[in-house]
C-alpha cells in the first residue's frame, strides 16, 4: 500500500465510517480495512494517518486504535493461525524509525494507543531485534523532564513500564538475564536521574505553596511509574547500581509515605487515589528489598514500619483506600514473619494493630454490603473460596497468622478479647451492633489452621462447640430465612469450615434448619446452605468410612430435593452451581426412590432445556449433566421398572442437543446415551438404532473433543446390539471409524477401544472377512508414525485378539497379510515394549496372552525367540511398575484440534465397569509357571537351558521363585 493522497483519502473515509452509528457503512469500512490489512505497507500507511495534523482528531484515534490491534496480529506469526499475514521486515524498520517520536508529540488518546503498539512490538524485538529503541527512549526522556512536559514524559515512562514488565513474572533465563543487564546498563543511571529531578520539581511546587492539582497530578504519575519499572527491575536481584544509590531511593520513598499532597489529595477522589497509588507503589518496593535484601534495608527498616503504620491507621478507616491498605499490611507483614518481629512484641502494640488496623479492615462497608446484594458470585468467589488474598478483610488477618508465627499466646489472647468485647457490643443491641457479630465470626473462621492434607480446621480463639452452640446455632434457629443475611451466611460458613469438628448428633439436629435456608431469598445465603450441606456429605470419621449415610438423608430427602430445586427458580440462581453441585453430592448419598427419582430426572431435564437456550456456566453445566448421569446410575439400576421413564423425560433434550448442534453438550449427550443403552436389553428399541445411525456417519467425528464420548457410546452399541452390527453394512462403518482414528496420535488410543470392543463383541466368523484390512491400517501406521502409546495399545489388541480367537488365528490372519510378520513384531516391538503395560486388566491380558504363545505358538528349537519372549514376560510379572516404566513424554498431535477450543469432560457417574475378558484366569503369574511346567513335562530337559541361556539372571531367580512359591518345577 503506497502512501499518497488516495491513501490518505480512502484510509480518513473508512475510519470515519467505522465511528458511523449505522451497521451498514460500519460493517462495510470494517471489511475494507481487513482486506487491505493484508497488503504490505498498510501498518506504516494507519501510521502515517495517525501522524496527519490535517485530519480530524478522531479518525486519527480510531486509526491508532486499528494500528495497535494490526500489531497485535500481524507483527509476529500467531500460534494459533500460522497463515495469518506478517509484517514485512522493511516496513517494520520503518515503524520503528518513526513511532517514538510520533508517540512523544501525539494528543494523550493517541499517545495511550501508540504507547501500547509500541509495547507489543517491544514484547516480540527488544532488546535484541531494536538496540536502538532504549537509547532513543533515554534521551527523548531526558529533553521532556528537562523541559518540564510531563505529560510527554509519562507517556514515555509508561512505554518502559510496559517493556520492563516481562522481569516480573518471566522464568529466569540466560536470556532474560542478559535482557536485565542490557536494560540496567542503559537506564539504571537515567531512572534515578528523571526521579529526582522530578522529585525536585514536586518538592518546588509543594514549597511555593501554589501548586495546583493539575501541576501535582503529572509529578504524582512520573514518580509511581518511576516506582513500578524500579520494581521490575529489581525483582530478580538487587543490582549494584541500585545498592550503591539505596539512600537517594528510600528518601524519597520515605517522603511519600508521610508527606500529605494536599492540592491533589483534597482536589476530590481521583486525587487521593493518584497520591495513594504512587505510596501503594512504594510499599511494594520496600516490601520486596524486605524480602530480598533484609540485611541491606535494615536501617531504613523502623522508618518505614513507622511511616507505614500512621498511613495505615487513617487509610483503614476509607472505604476508597483499599489497595493502599493492602500494600501496606502485606509490607507490615512480610516484617511481622522476618527476624525483625521484635517490632511487634509490645504488647500495646499488638493492641493497636488489634483495634486500629484488623478491626476497622475486617468489619464489614457499605462496599461489602453492596457486593453481597448485587454480585453474589464474586462475593463468594472471594469469601468462601479464598481468592480474596488482596481484599482489606483477608489481608488483615494474615497480619494477625504473621505476627503468631512468633507470638502466638499473645495473639490468641488479644484477639479472643476482641471477639468477646464484639460479641458483648451485639448483646446490648442487636440490631445495630450486628456487624460486629459478623466481624467476630470472621475472625475465627479467617484466623483457623487447616491440618495438614485434610479439610479439618482448628482454632485457639474460641472452644468450638461452645461457641458454635451459643453464637453460631441462633442464627441457624431463626424462623425468618431473610432477616440480617449477612449474618446468616457468616453462621453457614462458619458450619461449613468446621464440620468435622461438630459431631454427627449436632449437626444432624440442625440439618432442616439448613435445608430451610435454601429458601432465603439472599443469592449468597442459599449458595452457603447448599455449599454446606454438599461439604457435610463429604466428610469422613476415621476409619475412613462416610460420616452420614442414606439413612441420615432419607427423613428429610423430599423437603431437600424440593427446596434445591426451588433455589434454581430464584432471581440471578438460575444457574448456581452450588445449589447444582449439592443436588449432585445429595442424589450420590441419597436412597433415590421411585418416587423422588422421577420428579427429580422432570427438574433436571427441565433445567437442562433451559440452559440449552444459552449455555454460558461450564461448572454449572457440568454439575447438571453429573447429576443426572447420578440419578440414572443409582436410580435405574435400583428400580430398572423406571428406565422408560427416565426415557421420555430425557431423550427429547438429547435429541434437541444434537438437533440444534449445540456442540459443547456433545460429549455429554453421547456419555449419557451410552449409559441408556448399557441400561437397556436386547434387541435395542428403535429410537436407539436411529442414533447409531447418526453416530455412524463420518461428520460425527471430525470434532476431536466429541471422540471419546463417542466411542464410549460406540462401544456401548456394540455391546448391546451385535447381531445388528452385522446388517446394513454397519460393521464396514465402524471399522471405517477405527481406521480413521488410528491413523492420528491424538485419537489413535480411541481408535482401539473401538476395535477391541469389536473383536470382544463379534465372533471370528464375522469379523474375519475385514481381519486383513484390519492387519493393514496397524501395520501402515506402524510404520508411518509409531509412538510408545501406540505400541502398547498393540501389544494389548493382539494379547486380547489371541485370548478371544486362539495363537493360531492371530498367526494365520497376520502372516496372510505379509509372511513371518507376526515374528517380526515380536521381535522389534513386542518383546521390546512388553515390560511397559501398566493397569491390571491389561498386565494380566499381556502375561496370559505372551504365556499362551510361548506354549502353545512358539516352537522351542527358534530358541532365542522363545526365551527373550520369557524374559519379558516375567520382567512384567516380577517386578514393581516404577522400575520397569519409564515416563515418556508423547508429542501432542495438535492438527486435529486447531479452530476448535471445546473440550471433552468425562462424566465421572457415565462410566462403566470394565469386563474382564480373562474371568476364568485369577493369578497371570500362577498362569505363567503352571503353563511352563505341564509344557516342560512333555519335552523334559529342553526348556531349563533355554531359560539359563536367554534370560537376565535377576529374571531367572524370579522365576525359581514363582516356581517355589506355587510348588511347581520346570523339568
Amino acid at each position: 500500500m503506497e502512501w499518497n493522497p488516495e491513501t490518505l483519502q480512502f484510509l480518513s473515509q473508512c475510519f470515519l465510517n467505522t465511528l458511523s452509528p449505522l451497521p451498514e457503512p460500519r460493517r462495510h469500512a470494517e471489511a475494507a480495512l481487513a482486506e487491505a490489512a493484508d497488503r504490505p505497507n498498510y501498518g506504516l500507511a494507519v501510521l502515517r494517518l495517525v501522524a496527519e495534523q490535517s485530519v480530524d482528531e478522531q479518525i486519527r484515534q480510531s486509526a491508532a486504535v486499528n494500528f495497535k490491534n494490526h500489531l497485535k496480529a500481524h507483527w509476529a506469526v500467531q500460534p494459533n493461525d500460522p497463515a495469518q499475514t506478517v509484517v514485512p521486515d522493511p516496513e517494520k524498520e520503518q515503524i520503528k524509525a518513526f513511532i517514538v517520536t510520533l508517540m512523544v508529540n501525539a494528543s494523550p488518546k493517541i499517545q495511550a494507543q501508540l504507547s501500547e503498539a509500541l509495547a507489543i512490538i517491544g514484547k516480540h524485538d527488544f532488546p535484541k531485534a531494536w538496540q536502538t529503541l532504549l537509547p532513543e527512549l533515554v534521551v527523548t526522556l531526558d529533553k521532556l523532564s528537562q523541559a518540564n512536559d510531563y505529560v510527554s514524559v509519562n507517556g514515555v515512562l509508561a512505554t518502559i513500564n510496559s517493556l520492563f514488565k516481562k522481569f516480573r513474572y518471566q522464568f529466569k533465563t540466560n536470556d532474560l538475564l542478559l535482557d536485565l543487564k542490557y536494560c540496567l546498563d542503559n537506564f539504571a543511571k537515567p531512572l534515578l536521574e528523571v526521579f529526582k529531578r522530578t522529585a525536585g520539581f514536586l518538592d518546588q511546587a509543594m514549597g511555593s505553596g501554589v501548586a495546583n492539582a493539575s501541576i501535582l497530578k503529572g509529578y504524582i504519575e512520573s514518580q509511581r511509574l518511576c516506582c513500578r519499572i524500579f520494581y521490575s527491575l529489581n525483582f530478580m536481584d538487587l543490582p549494584e547500581f541500585f545498592e550503591d544509590h539505596m539512600d537517594e531511593w528510600m528518601i524519597e520513598f520515605k517522603k511519600y509515605l508521610t508527606v500529605k499532597y494536599s492540592g491533589l489529595e483534597d482536589s476530590g477522589d481521583d486525587g487521593l487515589a493518584l497520591v495513594d497509588g504512587l505510596r501503594a507503589a512504594v510499599c511494594e518496593n520496600i516490601s520486596l528489598y524486605m524480602e530480598k535484601e533484609e540485611d541491606l534495608f535494615q536501617k531504613y527498616l523502623s522508618g518505614f514500619v513507622e511511616a507505614v503504620w500512621g498511613l495505615l491507621v487513617v487509610a483503614s478507616n476509607s472505604s476508597s483506600r483499599e489497595r493502599l491498605t493492602v500494600t501496606a499490611i502485606k509490607f507490615l507483614t512480610t516484617v511481622s514473619t522476618s527476624v525483625h518481629h521484635t517490632l511487634f512484641a509490645r504488647d500495646d502494640i499488638l493492641q493497636q494493630i488489634c483495634q486500629s488496623i484488623v478491626i476497622p479492615n475486617v468489619m464489614l462497608r457499605d462496599e461489602d454490603e453492596e457486593l453481597f446484594e448485587m454480585n453474589y458470585v464474586e462475593f463468594i468467589r472471594r469469601d468462601m473460596e479464598g481468592s480474596d488474598l488482596d481484599t482489606r478483610r483477608r489481608i488483615a488477618c494474615e497480619l494477625l497468622k504473621g505476627i503468631a508465627m512468633n507470638y502466638k499466646e499473645k495473639v490468641t489472647e488479644k484477639v479472643s478479647a476482641q471477639i468477646q468485647s464484639l460479641l458483648a457490643s451485639f448483646a446490648e443491641n442487636p440490631a445495630s451492633n450486628w456487624k460486629h457479630k459478623d466481624c467476630a465470626i470472621y475472625l475465627v473462621v479467617s484466623l483457623a489452621t487447616k491440618k495438614a492434607g485434610g479439610s479439618s480446621v482448628s482454632t485457639d480463639l474460641v472452644d468450638v462447640e461452645s461457641f458454635f452452640g451459643s453464637v453460631i446455632v441462633p442464627e441457624l434457629r431463626s424462623q425468618d430465612v431473610d432477616g440480617f443475611p449477612m449474618l446468616k451466611a457468616g453462621a453457614l460458613k462458619f458450619f461449613t469450615m468446621f464440620r468435622n469438628q461438630l459431631s454427627k448428633p449436632v449437626a444432624m439436629a440442625l440439618l432442616p434448619d439448613v435445608v430451610r435456608f435454601l429458601g432465603s431469598e439472599s443469592n449468597v445465603v442459599h449458595s452457603y446452605a447448599a455449599s454446606c450441606i454438599e461439604k457435610l456429605f463429604l466428610v469422613k470419621d476415621e476409619g475412613g468410612s462416610s460420616r452420614y449415610s442414606a439413612a441420615d438423608v432419607g427423613p428429610f430427602l423430599l423437603a431437600l430435593m424440593t427446596n434445591l430445586f426451588s433455589a434454581l427458580q430464584k432471581p440471578e440462581s438460575e444457574e448456581n452451581q452450588y445449589v447444582m453441585k449439592c443436588i449432585m453430592r445429595v442424589l450420590g448419598v441419597a436412597n433415590v426412590s421411585h418416587e423422588v427419582a422421577l420428579p427429580c430426572i422432570n427438574g433436571l431435564t427441565t433445567v437442562l432445556n433451559r440452559v440449552c437456550e444459552n449455555p454460558k456456566n461450564p461448572t454449572f453445566n457440568h454439575y447438571l449433566f453429573e447429576s443426572v448421569a447420578l440419578l440414572i446410575r443409582r436410580a435405574c439400576e435400583q428400580d430398572p421398572s423406571i428406565i422408560s421413564a427416565f426415557e421420555t423425560s430425557l431423550l427429547p433434550s438429547l435429541q434437541m442437543i444434537l438437533s440444534r448442534d449445540i456442540s459443547e453438550f456433545f460429549p455429554y449427550a453421547f456419555q449419557l446415551l451410552a449409559q441408556l443403552v448399557d441400561l437397556n436389553r436386547s434387541p435395542l428399541p428403535g429410537h436407539y438404532m436411529d442414533i447409531f445411525a447418526i453416530l455412524l456417519l463420518p461428520e460425527s467425528w471430525k470434532k476431536s473433543a466429541n471422540v471419546p464420548a463417542l466411542v464410549r457410546l460406540l462401544q456401548a452399541f456394540l455391546r448391546k446390539a451385535p447381531h445388528e452390527l452385522n446388517q446394513q453394512g454397519r460393521l464396514s462403518s465402524v471399522l471405517g471409524i477405527f481406521n480413521t482414528l488410528v491413523s492420528s496420535p491424538s485419537t489413535d488410543e480411541q481408535g482401539f477401544y473401538v476395535l477391541n470392543t469389536v473383536i470382544e463383541n463379534l465372533g471370528y466368523d464375522v469379523i474375519s472377512p475385514y481381519i486383513s484390512h484390519i492387519w493393514v491400517a496397524l501395520f501402515k501406521r506402524l510404520q508411518s508414525n509409531r509412538t510408545v502409546k501406540f505400541i502398547k495399545s498393540l501389544i494389548i489388541f493382539m494379547s486380547l485378539f489371541l485370548v478371544k480367537n486362539g495363537p493360531e488365528s492371530l498367526a494365520t490372519s497376520m502372516n496372510a497379510v505379509q509372511p513371518d510378520v507376526l515374528r517380526t513384531i515380536l521381535e522389534q516391538f513386542w518383546i521390546p515394549n512388553l515390560k511397559l503395560i501398566t493397569g491390571l486388566m491389561e498386565l494380566k491380558l499381556a502375561s496370559v496372552a505372551s504365556t499362551r504363545l510361548i506354549c502353545e505358538s512358539l516352537s522351542p528349537s527358534d530358541s532365542k525367540l522363545w526365551g527373550k519372549m520369557l524374559d519379558s514376560i516375567v520382567t512384567l510379572l516380577s517386578r514393581p511398575e516404577e522400575d520397569r516404566v519409564e515416563e515418556e513424554t508423547e508429542v501432542p498431535d495438535f492438527g486435529e484440534t486447531v479452530g476448535y477450543n471445546a473440550t471433552f469432560v468425562r462424566l465421572y457417574n457415565a462410566g462403566r465397569k470394565e469386563e474382564d475378558p480373562l474371568q476364568e484366569i485369577n493369578d497371570p503369574k500362577q498362569f505363567l509357571v503352571a503353563s511352563l511346567a505341564n509344557l516342560s513335562a512333555r519335552s523334559p530337559g529342553t526348556y531349563p537351558q533355554i531359560i539359563t541361556e536367554n534370560l537376565e539372571p535377576a529374571n531367572q531367580a524370579a522365576l525359581l521363585q514363582l516356581c517355589s512359591c506355587y510348588n511347581v518345577t520346570i523339568v
